[in-house]
């Protein structure tokens, strides 16, 4: 049986055991150092409390320290990853090859994608430096990604949903070349949101003011089925700087689509962590954080599309088009909307277009289905189309109902002698006890209501415990049945819990790869370009001269603020650097 594991992202170790409510199998996150978001760090003690609430559920932790290292970090990065490791980590996520050499490091470490794995001999070099697994590059169709994964020995994981950076992974230079600020380094000024011209050699402006470079989202939730027969074993969801509410719904969404490969497969696969989860909403992933959706390069067919250059910020659900506009006030006016469907609005609401300047948001003050009530905005007119960006009612509910996770317990009650009760409790990890309980009572007249009363008792979660019973077995000598009243029932029920609860955990198994002298060499160059990427601005705009019969521009410019980048174009690759 193959294992299926969804690996969400975690700012804090708060969002994570939401995360693992909400059917994550694993979730990443960053230490105090050295983990490529600036903005992301966690104290150890944290990275203890989480790893603590996820192995109850065999869900894993890992960890990323994916800078590239200066000689001088060396030692202080040593001993952050021993401190992790003792607080329970799982893996390890690194770029810097040299990590693989720490013998003392015995967890395993995964080849973060910041290595920008894209081809099956770079993938088997990560493999035979001692990673046990590799996160592949996102610009990747489906035919490379089998081909990698039946190539090497090791783990493989891809990405399934989030933020798209434009270039490969890992070989973006153009915030450090604006700002002095270092991707690497968590500190990337986004310079692939921001708005540009676009001029031809002779300096004749093709494009005014656009996000040129902004990709939009990574959805891959259609394509799940064809990652895991490809050999994919672990699919990430992107966005450790996210906040909680988009961590729930878009792990509940691909932990719901998951779970629908397993029970579709006839056991050939299940999922790496085990429990049961209850309450939530249902997932919508156009009700949080998304600049629209892609699924890039994933059948190997190069389409048009891929860009957000009208609204590199997130746009949110079309709900219709604006088709009057009148006063309602001093400092206010009426919508009147064309809706798109059957969106419920409510007070409150945010709403979204693309402006002269990217994306310009407002607030409804009063919202009904086609009317709509702001603050003045001169931007706004007849026939622009209008999104919603944040829907408080689903955002209230996900706060108000959030998924809560339980292990799963089969009970076998026998009752026997002068009303001695043997309790064996088995839980889905494969712990085990056995409770004895001694009542002198009464024998109940009504066989079959006492029993109805004890596995209803039973059955109850208790408390804080993380338990639920999924199945009672109830067996008596002689027939009879002592009558319990509910209040002895479910203190036995909380005396059952607080002793599971003691139990050790079961190790969670791990893949290791024997680790050797290849593992001290850095692989990695610094890029020659600022960027490279499978995205193409001339093809987005319908000049390609390959594949739309265009005539060729040779070199492109993207300006801003006086800055002017040289775009070319390798149609014998079908790709783009910047310089």
């Amino acid at each position: 049986m193959t294992g299926l594991e969804l690996l969400s992202p975690a700012r804090s170790a708060d969002i994570g055991i939401a995360a693992i409510d909400c059917g994550a199998d694993a979730v990443y996150i960053g230490g105090p150092q050295f983990g490529a978001r600036k903005d992301a760090g966690n104290t150890i003690e944290d990275i203890a409390k989480l790893c603590s609430y996820a192995h109850r559920f065999g869900a894993r932790v890992f960890v990323t320290v994916n800078n590239l290292l200066r000689d001088d970090e060396l030692d202080e990065v040593h001993r952050q990853m021993l401190s992790e490791q003792e607080a329970g980590v799982d893996a390890f996520i690194i770029r810097d090859m040299r990590i693989c050499s720490w013998s003392d490091i015995t967890v395993p470490l995964h080849a973060s994608t910041q290595c920008a794995i894209r081809d099956l001999d770079t993938a088997r070099r990560y493999a035979g430096a001692g990673c046990s697994r590799i996160v592949l590059e996102r610009e990747l169709p489906l035919s490379a990604i089998r081909e990698i994964c039946a190539g090497v020995d090791c783990e493989v994981e891809a990405f399934v949903h989030g933020a798209l950076c434009v270039c490969y992974s890992g070989e973006c230079l153009l915030s450090e070349t604006i700002d002095g600020r270092s991707a690497d380094r968590g500190e990337c000024i986004q310079a692939c949101r921001s708005m540009y011209d676009l001029a031809d050699g002779s300096g004749k402006v093709l494009v005014r003011n656009k996000a040129l470079l902004s990709l939009k989202d990574l959805s891959l939730h259609a394509r799940l089925a064809e990652l895991a027969d490809a050999g994919v074993c672990s699919f990430k969801i992107e966005g450790r700087l996210k906040g909680e509410s988009y961590v729930r719904n878009i792990t509940r969404y691909y932990s719901e689509g998951l779970d629908a490969i397993v029970a579709a497969s006839g056991g050939s696969y299940c999922r790496t962590s085990f429990g049961e989860l209850s309450g939530g909403i249902a997932p919508d992933p156009s009700k949080t954080f998304n600049r629209g959706y892609t699924e890039l390069y994933f059948d190997g067919v190069r389409r048009r599309g891929w860009s957000s250059m009208d609204a590199p910020k997130s746009m949110g659900e079309f709900i219709g088009t604006v088709t009057g506009i009148r006063r309602a006030g001093r400092d206010s006016i009426e919508l009147t909307l064309k809706p798109a469907g059957n969106a419920l609005l409510r007070n409150g609401d945010g709403f979204a277009f693309p402006g002269k300047e990217g994306v310009v948001g407002f607030r409804g003050d009063i919202c009904e289905v086609n009317r709509i009530v702001c603050k003045d905005n001169a931007q706004i007119h007849k026939g622009m189309s209008l999104y919603r960006n944040t829907d408080t009612a689903f955002g209230k509910a996900l706060e108000a109902k959030p998924c809560r996770r339980h292990i799963r317990v089969s009970l076998s009650v026998h009752l026997h002698g002068e009303w001695d009760i043997a309790i064996t409790a088995r839980t889905e990890d494969g712990r085990e006890l056995s409770s004895n309980f001694k009542a002198d009572l009464e024998k109940a007249e009504n066989r079959e209501r006492a029993e109805a009363m004890l596995r209803e008792q039973l059955g109850k979660r208790s408390g804080d415990y993380s338990f639920s019973v999924s199945e009672i077995k109830v067996s008596t000598k002689g027939g009879a049945l002592p009558l319990l009243s509910a209040s002895t029932i479910n203190s036995i029920r909380r005396l059952v819990a607080e002793d599971l609860e003691s139990l050790p955990l079961k190790p969670i198994p791990m893949q290791n790869s024997q680790r050797g002298a290849a593992g001290v060499e850095n692989f990695r160059e610094r890029p020659a370009t600022l960027m490279r990427s499978k995205y193409c601005i001339r093809f987005e705009l319908r000049l390609c001269p390959v594949h739309q019969g265009a005539k060729d521009t040779g070199p492109l410019y993207l300006l801003n603020n006086g800055r002017r980048f040289r775009l070319d174009f390798h149609c014998d690759s079908c790709e783009m650097t910047l310089s």
